[in-house]
C-alpha cells in the first residue's frame, strides 16, 4: 500500500444509501461539486464536456452539480469559455451531457451563475457591457460597473427563470442557484457589497429579499416537483474570512425567506467541513449542521473531503482518516444528507466506486500543480 493510500476508521456505509426527496432520486449520498473549467468554447458544451461528466457519473457519484453556467445576464460573467444555459446551441450541448449522465445512472443539475461585480471591469465576454451588482462597488468599496436598477432586477429574475425552465425541458433533475462566494446573489447578502437604500438592504432578512424573489419566481415557473438547490457560503473568493452571519439568529434571518420562497435543498459551501461554525456557541455544529437545524431541509456539505489540502490553501494537518471519522459522525448526528466532492473527483473519476468497493489503494490522489 502506498503512502497516498487511505486507511478508514469508519465504513461510510450510510453515505452509500439512497437519497430521495420529491422527484429527486439519488443512488447514494455523494455529489460532484461544481467546479469552473472554462472548457466550453463560445459557451457551448461540447464532446469533451460530455466525456468529462460521463466519466464521473460512471465512477459512481449519485448527483452531479455542473460547473457554474451563465444565465443570459446582463453581464453574467467575464469568459466566453464558460458554458451558458440559454440559446439553442448551448441547450443542445447540455442535452447531450444530461443524456450521458443519466445513461450512467446518476442525476444531474446545472448551477445557474451570475458573477455580479466579481466579473470585473475588463471582461473578455460582452466587453462593451458594464458589470452590474447591487451597488456598483466591490468588496473594497471600489466603483466597478454600475448599480442594478429596479428594471435590471426584473430582467435578472427573468433570466434565472429562463434558464431554470430550459433546464427542466432538457431533462435535468433540478437546478442549483449559485448564491455563494461573493457572486451576484451573495452580493445582496453581504454588507460589504450591498449599500442599497431600497427594500433590498437593511437587516439580514431584507438583504435576503432579492435572492428570495429569484427563488420564488423560479419555483412558480418550474412547478412544485422540480428541486431547487441553493448554494451559499460565509467565505468569499476575495476574502476567506468574510461572514454574512455572525450568529445562528442572523443565519436564520437570511435563510428563512429562501425556505419560504421554495428552496428544497441547501448547499453549504465550506473550505473545511469539520470546523464548527459559531465557535462561541454551545452547539459544536458545522455550517451545514446549523443550516439543517434552522431550516429542517436536506443539506449538502462540502469542504476538502478526500484531499490533503484546503481549497486554495495549505496542507491539512489532520489525516484523511481522522476527517472521514468526523464526516461519519456529522452524518450520524444529522448535520447533512449529501456530501460533495470536488478536487478528489478531478484526480480520480472513480473515487466513489473505489471507496464503495474498498479499493482504497487504487485511488489516485489529488495533487496541486506547482510551477
Amino acid at each position: 500500500m502506498s503512502d497516498d493510500s487511505i486507511v478508514l476508521p469508519v465504513t461510510l456505509d450510510g453515505l452509500f444509501d439512497e437519497f430521495r426527496m420529491g422527484s429527486l432520486r439519488l443512488r447514494n449520498r455523494f455529489a460532484m461539486a461544481p467546479m469552473t473549467r472554462g472548457q466550453s468554447p463560445e459557451g457551448i458544451p461540447n464532446a469533451e464536456n460530455v466525456g468529462y461528466y460521463r466519466a464521473r457519473a460512471a465512477g459512481g457519484v449519485g448527483l452531479i452539480i455542473t460547473e457554474g453556467t451563465y444565465i443570459r445576464g446582463p453581464a453574467a460573467g467575464p469568459s466566453a469559455e464558460v458554458p451558458r444555459i440559454y440559446g439553442e446551441d448551448s441547450a443542445a450541448g447540455w442535452r447531450a451531457v444530461v443524456e450521458a449522465v443519466h445513461a450512467e445512472g446518476a442525476a444531474i443539475v446545472p448551477q445557474l451563475w451570475h458573477l455580479g461585480v466579481a466579473r470585473g471591469d475588463a471582461p473578455a465576454f460582452e466587453s462593451a457591457t458594464p458589470s452590474v451588482s447591487p451597488s456598483g462597488v466591490d468588496h473594497d468599496g471600489r466603483a466597478v460597473g454600475r448599480p442594478l436598477t429596479g428594471n435590471d432586477l426584473e430582467t435578472l429574475i427573468g433570466s434565472y427563470v429562463e434558464s431554470a425552465v430550459l433546464a427542466r425541458q432538457l431533462g435535468f433533475d433540478g437546478i442549483e442557484l449559485h448564491g455563494a462566494h461573493g457572486y451576484l446573489l451573495d452580493q445582496f447578502f453581504w454588507a460589504a457589497t450591498n449599500h442599497r437604500t431600497d427594500e433590498h438592504n437593511g437587516a439580514a432578512r431584507e438583504r435576503a429579499a432579492f435572492p428570495a424573489r429569484v427563488v420564488a419566481a423560479v419555483r412558480a415557473a418550474v412547478g412544485s416537483d422540480f428541486p431547487i438547490i441553493y448554494r451559499f457560503s460565509q467565505w468569499k473568493g476575495v476574502d476567506y474570512t468574510a461572514r454574512i452571519a455572525e450568529t445562528p439568529g442572523e443565519l436564520e434571518q437570511l435563510l428563512t425567506p429562501l425556505v419560504d420562497a421554495g428552496v428544497d435543498i441547501f448547499h453549504t459551501s465550506l473550505r473545511r467541513h469539520w470546523l464548527p461554525e459559531f465557535t462561541d456557541h454551545a452547539t459544536d455544529s458545522s455550517l451545514a449542521g446549523w443550516t439543517k437545524k434552522i431550516t429542517g431541509l436536506p443539506v449538502i456539505t462540502v469542504g476538502s473531503v478526500g484531499v490533503d489540502s484546503v481549497f486554495r490553501g495549505d496542507h491539512i494537518d489532520e489525516s484523511q482518516a481522522d476527517r472521514f471519522r468526523v464526516l461519519q459522525e456529522q452524518f450520524e448526528r444529522g448535520e447533512f444528507d449529501i456530501v460533495a466532492l470536488g478536487r478528489a473527483l478531478l484526480a480520480d473519476p472513480q473515487w466513489v466506486d473505489k471507496m464503495r468497493t474498498g479499493r482504497l489503494a487504487d485511488i489516485v490522489p489529488f495533487r496541486t500543480l506547482t510551477r
